[in-house]
């Protein structure tokens, strides 16, 4: 049997945690799962959640909502959140510990407590541009597509503002790419501008 990831795990056996005073603990055998005691305030969740780039903007009404229906999630170290290649609906917030993403053994970049990772997964099922895996035991929030898309069914005002961010994000990418012309007027190298764009 090939390694789960949290994802799959989730999506295999539709579990999605809503009490909230308890999070799975995804061990590093991948069919064993077993509950932690992990328990975040409501004021804890709203941090966490305003600190996520793309929801920095929302209203606080939003951000509760949001911060209401996440999931928490403990895993121990060097465990694989996600692969890449592999399908991503969901993003997650470290609350605490620190991942190292990489491509396969090339590190990129290591997240800490408030960093999140996987936000785009909200918008689309493409698959993972790299993967994800701890260094420490880390305990994270998780919002999935479809809680997000349940949130947006109920607060269609979530949809506006997150569309509002997302077109003023793209503007200033072209202003910058606009900046980055030399002085004679010659245009970055047209790789450089197609990677760009896909931002």
């Amino acid at each position: 049997m090939g390694k789960l990831t949290a994802d799959s795990l989730l999506a295999v056996w539709g579990v999605y945690l809503r009490g909230k005073k308890a999070a799975w603990l995804v061990s590093g055998n991948a069919r064993e799962v077993v509950l932690s005691v992990f328990m975040l305030t409501s004021v804890d969740r709203l941090l966490f959640v305003r600190g996520v780039p793309i929801f920095t903007e929302l209203r606080d009404d939003f951000l509760v909502r949001l911060a209401s229906i996440m999931d928490e999630l403990s895993f121990p170290t060097r465990h694989t959140i996600f692969t890449q290649g592999q399908e991503g609906r969901s993003l997650y917030i470290l609350v605490s510990g620190q991942v190292r993403v990489h491509i396969g053994n090339h590190e990129i970049v290591r997240f800490r407590q408030g960093d999140s990772f996987g936000e785009m997964s909200l918008f689309d099922a493409e698959p993972r541009s790299a993967s994800v895996t701890t260094l420490e035991p880390c305990e994270c929030l998780m919002l999935t597509q479809q809680q997000l898309y349940e949130a947006i069914d109920e607060t269609p005002g979530i949809a506006v503002n997150i569309i509002r961010l997302l077109s003023r994000r793209i503007r200033e990418l072209n202003q910058k790419m606009n900046a980055l012309q030399d002085g004679d007027g010659r245009r970055l190298p047209s790789m450089i501008q197609e990677r760009l764009a896909e931002l």
